[in-house]
């Protein structure tokens, strides 16, 4: 089974994936250049790594001073890595993972020649905000990159070629071999504030990551159960002019038949419903959930986010 999805050259949708692929490139580089390298500051992948070697190397090469590039080595465990993706794994890392992972690469190494390697924005003193600010960038970068159907590669692989052979979940291996490099960071760096900072850059990175591929979104889903649910069907479909499912259920001590309401509104409307099935029925049991994405009619259309 192939995971390659094949795109018409020089269309539409060819020039949007590879135009975020160099856009994403060049922000993920921006932010580990200007944050996070600088700092000794390890927040996983196959660039965690090439920080701790570039510190481990500084010296050791005449025409390397200042220790191995950062990107290079990156790009050199990348390749490898793929190819191994790719025999264990299947075709599924397409040619737009490797160009992101190369572009990255010459990005991050140019930059570096550019405004070099000692703290160019002065943040030594304040590496929490270089954190955030990191990790917003690496993030943001990421997720335009994952947005055009192409992988970071590097820990990625390696999480999916564990979760091959042990069936644990995907994400848990990825804090796992994330934070593998980490602690390789604590013991070559011999700083404990090395791995708090470093998490920090994770999660950032994890929570950027998502609202970029999903948007922000300030709508609300519900679950209403009440006896009162034809009232309630009418307020949703005639005042606030949306829609909604009826699901039915039993409860759990009685066993008596219910109607379960499930819709998906926006934040003022949720507050106009809420205050109309107070005034029908106070004891009514209602689920309030964050909808981080919705797509159908009344919201973005799956056409419109695929086609995008």
């Amino acid at each position: 089974m192939t995971f390659l999805q094949n795109e018409r050259l020089f269309s539409r949708k060819w020039f949007v994936s590879y135009s975020l692929i160099i856009i994403g490139s060049f922000i993920l580089a921006a932010g580990f250049v200007f944050f996070i390298n600088p700092y000794n500051i390890v927040p996983g992948g196959v660039y965690g790594i090439g920080i701790v070697v570039h510190h481990l190397t500084v010296g050791l090469f005449s025409f390397w001073p200042t220790g191995i590039p950062i990107g290079l080595f990156g790009l050199v465990l990348n390749i490898p890595l793929t190819i191994i993706g790719i025999k264990v794994l299947g075709p599924r890392f397409g040619i737009t993972t490797v160009i992101g992972f190369v572009l990255t690469s010459v990005f991050m190494d140019l930059l570096t020649m550019v405004v070099g390697e000692n703290d160019p924005l002065g943040l030594a003193n304040e590496l929490l905000m270089s954190c955030v600010f990191g990790g917003v960038l690496i993030g943001f970068g990421l997720g335009l990159i994952f947005k055009s159907k192409a992988s970071s590669g590097g820990s990625d692989i390696v999480a999916m070629i564990i979760a091959k052979y042990t069936r644990l979940p995907l994400g848990q291996l990825l804090i796992y071999v994330d934070s593998a490099i980490v602690l390789f960071g604590l013991l070559v760096f011999r700083d404990w504030r090395i791995p708090m900072y470093s998490w920090i850059v994770i999660f950032i990175t994890g929570k950027v990551i998502d609202i970029t591929m999903q948007g922000i979104s300030y709508d609300k889903s519900l679950f209403i159960i009440s006896d009162h649910f034809e009232e309630i069907r009418n307020k949703i479909i005639n005042d606030l002019n949306r829609g909604g499912t009826y699901i039915p259920g039993k409860g759990m001590y009685n066993k008596e038949e219910k109607t379960i309401i499930f819709t998906v509104l926006t934040r003022r409307e949720l507050a106009i419903l809420e205050e109309y099935i107070h005034q029908i029925d106070p004891k009514a049991f209602v689920t309030v959930t964050d909808a981080n994405e919705i797509l159908g009619e009344g919201f973005k259309s799956l056409r419109d986010k695929i086609s995008a």
